[in-house]
């Protein structure tokens, strides 16, 4: 009896070290007081104008022991940030970005690459004007912390890439105006 009750012991730690090496993905939902989107382009020649979106919402889901994860944002398209309010509303019209029509630009994740323990890149679908792309984030820096005030787990992170605008039917005044438009993404997530 005694060896039964060894190999039952043996069993149930074996299922538990299991179990721990498998745990679930955790979620995290996007703060968006810490999360913002920029764009950057070539303004005809003179310069490299940057400009951001003011509210961003979404989750990101990720599962460090299995190294797969999941990304999902929806950007306010109205919240557009240029530093100069007539440009704000000029970038909204029909030429551009046609928040009228769409108001919200999306991300959604279809895979997470790693490099050891953080994301290196996350392939998506972006969706901007109602025209959906694919697009490779490249992250650049990636941390999970406690997060100091708030005292839950959180993520941080920074990628970018490069798009045409173009491509997403808001090309007006290319070349003069680059068409090629760098995104970046500074989130922090907060698990839930």
């Amino acid at each position: 009896m005694n060896r039964i009750a060894k190999l039952t012991a043996a069993l149930i730690v074996s299922a538990t070290a299991a179990t721990a090496a498998f745990a679930a993905p955790e979620t995290y939902t996007v703060d968006g007081t810490h999360t913002f989107p920029n764009f950057s382009y070539n303004h005809f020649g003179l310069s490299t104008q940057i400009s951001k979106f003011d509210r961003t919402t979404g989750t990101v889901t990720l599962d460090k022991a299995a190294k797969t994860g999941a990304v999902d944002i929806t950007i306010d398209m109205s919240s557009v940030n240029t530093g100069y309010e007539t440009f704000d509303g000029h970038i909204q019209g029909e030429d551009f970005l046609d928040t009228a029509k769409y108001p919200t630009a999306t991300f959604k994740s279809t895979k997470v690459s790693f490099d050891g323990d953080k994301p290196a890149t996350i392939d998506g679908e972006l969706t901007i004007k109602g025209v959906t792309k694919p697009v490779t984030l490249k992250v650049n820096h990636f941390v999970t912390m406690a997060h100091p005030m708030l005292k839950k787990d959180t993520i941080g992170a920074n990628a970018s890439t490069v798009i045409k605008r173009s491509e997403f039917n808001a090309g007006k005044h290319a070349p003069y105006v680059g068409d090629e438009v760098t995104i970046t993404v500074s989130l922090e997530a907060i698990k839930n």
